[in-house]
């Protein structure tokens, strides 16, 4: 691939949400100041995704997907290079002792860096055959890794490496902490982005395939969560343009969703709120910052910020 530099400063540009802001009814009164401000801190990638804050590295780290490398912002600072390659990782997570757990789109695999700096292979195979390509992951309270497995990086040269699926379908995974890996949700076309509910009581999965008919769902839909089991599986949202990617909520319940136009928000009840507008598609979010404010927003080639009143749900300190 062709070498791209850096950015040399860690905001390349603002953008005002006022207006939007206006429009939206008072609906985002609760979540964005009127005079919010989206800052660029990155415009250098190709296609941004799993924003993830790392506390021990006072930092965002996030992965840019087709150019096969993973890049981290500090706080306050510029962009570097955190891995390269990175096996065309996506979503990123962390578990309960800060550790960073990656989805890997060319070895279809789910790892873990561990504290030396190496790497731990936390799921490959399923049923005897390998994983599609594990696209986002998020940690339940007991340890548990949940992660879905589309088919991106096996069917689209520029996310992984081409090859035939090995599974009878996409699935949503869960780790248990013993490492018994089940498949506990398999109706899904295309499963993407993930989210627990602040009491973890709810699984919300964003639906960004096609179905067989042509026909495109646009969905997020609601799980319930009991002893690592799934049940009453329904729709929580629908859209009507673009599909949903990253999910995130904050501590009140609200739901966050990238989607073709930006970060929609929808209440627990799934009341549409409003919309956090951005240039071209918004892939993935994440809350973070030094208070867990910060609302990081991944968009085509861009990583934005806003500054939040609310506080992302399950984020550490």
């Amino acid at each position: 691939m062709t070498a791209h530099s850096l950015t040399r400063r860690p905001f390349l540009g603002l953008m005002l949400l006022a207006p939007f802001a206006a429009r939206a009814a008072d609906g985002l009164a609760a979540i964005l100041a009127p005079d919010a401000e989206v800052r660029t801190l990155y415009s250098d990638g190709e296609w941004c995704e799993g924003p993830v804050w790392v506390p021990s590295l006072s930092s965002l780290v996030f992965s840019d997907v087709r150019r096969n490398r993973m890049m981290r912002i500090p706080d306050g600072g510029t962009p570097v290079v955190f891995r390269d390659p990175s096996e065309n990782a996506n979503g990123n997570t962390i578990d309960g002792q800060g550790r960073l757990i990656t989805c890997q789109h060319r070895t279809g695999r789910v790892v873990r860096q561990e504290s030396n700096g190496s790497f731990t292979v936390l799921a490959e195979r399923y049923r005897g055959g390998r994983l599609n390509s594990p696209n986002d992951a998020i940690v339940a309270g007991d340890g548990a890794v949940w992660f879905t497995d589309p088919t991106y990086g096996i069917t689209q040269a520029a996310e992984g490496a081409p090859r035939p699926s090995e599974q009878a379908g996409s699935f949503v995974y869960r780790l248990a902490p013993d490492g018994t890996l089940a498949a506990v949700a398999t109706d899904f076309h295309q499963p993407n982005g993930l989210a627990f509910s602040p009491d973890g009581r709810i699984l919300y999965v964003a639906e960004s395939g096609g179905a067989p008919d042509g026909s495109m769902p646009r969905t997020i839909r609601a799980l319930d969560v009991a002893g690592g089991n799934l049940s009453n599986g329904r729709v929580f949202a629908r859209l009507e343009s673009g599909v949903p990617d990253g999910l995130k909520t904050d501590t009140d319940g609200r739901l966050y969703s990238g989607t073709g136009e930006g970060v929609r928000v929808w209440s627990p009840d799934g009341t549409l709120l409003g919309r956090i507008p951005t240039e071209g598609p918004c892939a993935n979010i994440a809350f973070g910052g030094p208070d867990g404010r910060r609302l990081y927003i991944c968009a085509g080639p861009k990583v934005l910020a806003v500054e939040t009143r609310v506080r992302g749900a399950g984020i550490p300190g």
